[in-house]
């Protein structure tokens, strides 16, 4: 499967972003969708996945109550709805695709999250 992520951009702390990842094929709904996020200089981090179906999420403890990860199988497409973003939230953030969220086999090429203080 291929990943394409976007909606990255500049955003003033505690404004939104919306990321999506749109996935080429028809397997789209076979995969946990994962969102990571590496920051200049920090490991690449995990911070939401959502299940095949949908029917189940698990956040980073940084994104609780703030980002919520959300997919369109129809659409194979997978999306991030930041909110209340921080400074420390800014990073460039990949999906990725796998057996299980939180394990990726496939990654797309990152978006880059600016946050303005």
């Amino acid at each position: 499967v291929q990943l394409q992520a976007s909606g990255g951009g500049l955003v003033q702390a505690g404004g939104s972003l919306r990321l999506s990842c749109a996935a080429s094929g028809r397997l789209f709904s076979m995969y946990a969708m994962s969102w990571f996020r590496q920051a200049p200089g920090k490991e690449r981090e995990f911070v939401a996945g959502i299940t095949r179906n949908g029917g189940s999420t698990d956040y980073a403890d940084s994104a609780k109550g703030r980002f919520t990860i959300s997919r369109d199988n129809a659409k194979s497409t997978l999306y991030l709805q930041m909110n209340s973003l921080k400074s420390e939230d800014a990073a460039v953030y990949y999906c990725a695709a796998g057996m299980r969220t939180q394990v990726p086999v496939y990654w797309g090429q990152g978006t880059l999250v600016t946050v303005s203080s």
